[in-house]
């Protein structure tokens, strides 16, 4: 892969319970294409992965959220896993820090239970993206358009269903971040 991102930061917002292949692939594939990346969780140390039901790795976080601002980084990536993001969703930093994103029109990334704070942070409306399927009616309700494919972007915000989807999603993950700010 060709360093399409040299010279960007991304951050990886996740706390334990995070599904390990949606946080380790994009890692990967962002490194990769030449970003520089930050795994960045509500308290400092590690945090636990998950293999579906099954404990996986530990992850080193490399800033606390409270220690950082939207404003460092030019793209977000919201791995799934259902305990990361359910533990996200009601955790006021995390929503403001998704929130700086949103609200700059900078590029998000995030798939399947990803999407989640998403709705908290009020990023959803009037916007197509898909998910794992138990998010269809909590996406719907909020007033997204879901659809089942296996990746949808519309205007900066890349989402995908499932592990399946991570070469599509690692894919236009990467274009996103590299054409940068989107127009609202």
């Amino acid at each position: 892969m060709t360093a399409r991102l040299e010279g960007k930061t991304i951050a990886v917002l996740a706390t334990d319970g995070f599904e390990q292949v949606e946080l380790d692939k994009p890692v990967e594939a962002l490194k990769a294409a030449g970003a520089e990346v930050h795994i960045i969780a509500p308290e400092a140390g590690e945090i636990q992965g998950f293999n579906h039901h099954d404990k996986g790795d530990k992850v080193k976080v490399d800033r606390k959220l409270s220690d950082v601002s939207g404003s460092d980084y030019d793209g977000l990536v919201l791995p799934g896993g259902v305990i990361n993001p359910d533990a996200l969703r009601i955790e006021d930093a995390a929503i403001s820090f998704i929130r700086k994103f949103t609200d700059a029109s900078k590029p998000v990334a995030a798939i399947c239970h990803g999407p989640w704070p998403l709705i908290n942070a009020g990023a959803v409306e009037g916007r197509k993206l898909t998910s794992w399927p138990s998010l269809k009616a909590d996406l719907t309700n909020a007033g997204a358009e879901w659809v089942d494919e296996e990746v949808v972007v519309d205007n900066g915000l890349v989402t995908s269903r499932n592990p399946d989807d991570l070469p599509a999603f690692c894919s236009k993950m990467i274009e996103e971040f590299a054409e940068g700010r989107h127009a609202a």
